[in-house]
C-alpha cells in the first residue's frame, strides 16, 4: 500500500493533544512519526478521567513509534538533535525557556538541517506579555476567545467545556501550516518555522461572533443575544425524551412547512403569525407553539414529518449514539483498527479525505520507549552504546 506521505520523517516532541494530533494526522497518511516521551511518560497517557482505558493516548498516538529520552541530560538532548538532523518535520509545544534549555531553537536546528519544518503550538501565541503564561485549552481556547461567554446560559452559570475540542481545531491549523511549508520547500529547498496557538484558533473558530462584536462596537449585550431565542438555533424536546435542533434559514419561506410538519396547518391562518413578528414577544409565542407541538411527538414520527416537508434538522445525539451511527461509519468517520484490544476496535478518523489515497489502518500507540532500541540502531548506534545510554538513564525502554 502506498500512502501520500510515505517517506516523510516527523519528530513529535509535544504533549497532550494539539501538536501530537497534528502528528497523528501526518501518520494517518503514511508519515513515519517518532514520538519523544520523557521517562515518566507523556501526560496524555493519564488524561482519561475515571476510565481505566487511556483513550486519549489511543486516539492521539496511533501509528507512531516511540522513543523515551531524558532531555534533562545532555546526552538525551544530543540524541534528539541527531534525530532532527534528518527529520522533515519537528512538532513541539515546549515553552520558550524549555526550548532554550534544551538548545533546540529553530535558528540552531536550521544550521544543521536547513530543510527542517519546525512547527510550534502554544496557548497564547509567541508575542505579547502573556506568551509564557501557563494555560490550557479551557483557558486559552474557551475562555480567552469569547466562546465560553457565547455558550453560557442566560443565568450566567459557567458553561461546561469539552476536552480536546480546541486542541483538535489548533491541530488542523498546525497541519495546514506544515503542509504549506512543505509545499514551499519543494520550490525553494528551504525549511520554515510555522506556528499557531490555541487562542488564535479559538478566535478563528469564534470568528463570526467576534466580527459581529467589531461591527457593533463590542456590545456585550448584543453578543449575548446572538443565536438565542431563535428557531434556527433552538433545541426542542420530543415526547420520548430525545432532542432535535430545527434549522430555519428563512422563517417566512419555511413557516408553512414547519406548520404542516408539526400537524398544525391552522397556524397558517392565524393572524398572529401572518407578518412573522420577530419581536421578543412574537418570538416567545412562536417558540412556545413549536416547542409544545414537538413535545407531543415521538422522535421517529417527528423526523419523518420533517423529512417529508424538506426541513433541515438534526437529532441531538449522545456520544453513545454517535459512535454507532451507521451514516458516520459508512463515511469512515469511525474506522476499524488492527488492535486486538476490545476497547480499541474502532477509533475516530481524521476529517480529511484525499481521492486516490488511503489512510493507514490505525495501530495502538507505543508503550513508553517501545521502539527506543530500534530507533537508536537505525541511527547507527552500537548495542553496547545503547546499553550504556539505558544504564545511564538517558534512554528508557519497555521492559
Amino acid at each position: 500500500m502506498t500512502y501520500i506521505l510515505d517517506g516523510l520523517k516527523v519528530i513529535d516532541a509535544a504533549t497532550f493533544v494539539a501538536a501530537p494530533a497534528a502528528a497523528t494526522m501526518l501518520s494517518d497518511f503514511g508519515a513515519d512519526v517518532i514520538k519523544i516521551e520523557p521517562p515518566q511518560g507523556d501526560g496524555c497517557r493519564i488524561w482519561h478521567g475515571d476510565s481505566e482505558v487511556d483513550y486519549c493516548w489511543l486516539l492521539t498516538s496511533r501509528n507512531k513509534r516511540g522513543i523515551c529520552l531524558d532531555l534533562k541530560k545532555p546526552a538525551g538532548r544530543d540524541l534528539l538533535k541527531q534525530l532532527l538532523y534528518t527529520a522533515d518535520v519537528f512538532l513541539t509545544d515546549l515553552l520558550e525557556h524549555e526550548i532554550r534549555r534544551y538548545e533546540i531553537e529553530y535558528e540552531t536546528l536550521q544550521q544543521t538541517n536547513p530543510r527542517l519544518i519546525y512547527a510550534h503550538v502554544s496557548d497564547y501565541g509567541r508575542r505579547g506579555p502573556d506568551r509564557n503564561q501557563p494555560g490550557s485549552g479551557i483557558a486559552s481556547w474557551w475562555g480567552r476567545t469569547g466562546i465560553f461567554d457565547a455558550l453560557s446560559p442566560l443565568s450566567e452559570q459557567a458553561m461546561h467545556s469539552m476536552s480536546g475540542i480546541g486542541d483538535h481545531v489548533a491541530a488542523l491549523g498546525l497541519l495546514s501550516a506544515v503542509m504549506m511549508a512543505l509545499y514551499q520547500r519543494e520550490k525553494t529547498g528551504e525549511g520554515r518555522f510555522v506556528s499557531t496557538s490555541l487562542v488564535a484558533s479559538g478566535c478563528y473558530a469564534n470568528g463570526l461572533a467576534l466580527q459581529g462584536a467589531i461591527t457593533s462596537n463590542k456590545s456585550d449585550k448584543v453578543q449575548g443575544e446572538v443565536g438565542r431565542g431563535r428557531p434556527s438555533t433552538r433545541c426542542y424536546r420530543t415526547r420520548d425524551g430525545n432532542s432535535v435542533v430545527l434549522i430555519v434559514v428563512s422563517l417566512v419561506q419555511e413557516w408553512p412547512g414547519i406548520a404542516k410538519a408539526l400537524g398544525h396547518k391552522e397556524w397558517l391562518r392565524d393572524p398572529e403569525f401572518q407578518d412573522m413578528d420577530l419581536s421578543q414577544q412574537g418570538r416567545d409565542k412562536l417558540l412556545s407553539r413549536i416547542a409544545s407541538a414537538i413535545s407531543e411527538l415521538n422522535l421517529k414520527d417527528l423526523c419523518q414529518m420533517l423529512d417529508q416537508h424538506g426541513l433541515a434538522y438534526s437529532i441531538v445525539e449522545k456520544a453513545g449514539d454517535v459512535i454507532s451511527d451507521a451514516h458516520l461509519i459508512e463515511n469512515e468517520i469511525f474506522v476499524r483498527t488492527n488492535s486486538d484490544l476490545p476497547e480499541y476496535e474502532w477509533t475516530v478518523s481524521n476529517p480529511i479525505d484525499i481521492q486516490g489515497f488511503e489512510k493507514k489502518q490505525p495501530t495502538e500507540g507505543p508503550e513508553i520507549g517501545e521502539h527506543s532500541e530500534q530507533i537508536l540502531k537505525a541511527m547507527g548506534l552500537s548495542e553496547s552504546k545503547i546499553k550504556d545510554l539505558i544504564a545511564a538513564g538517558v534512554v528508557h525502554k519497555t521492559n
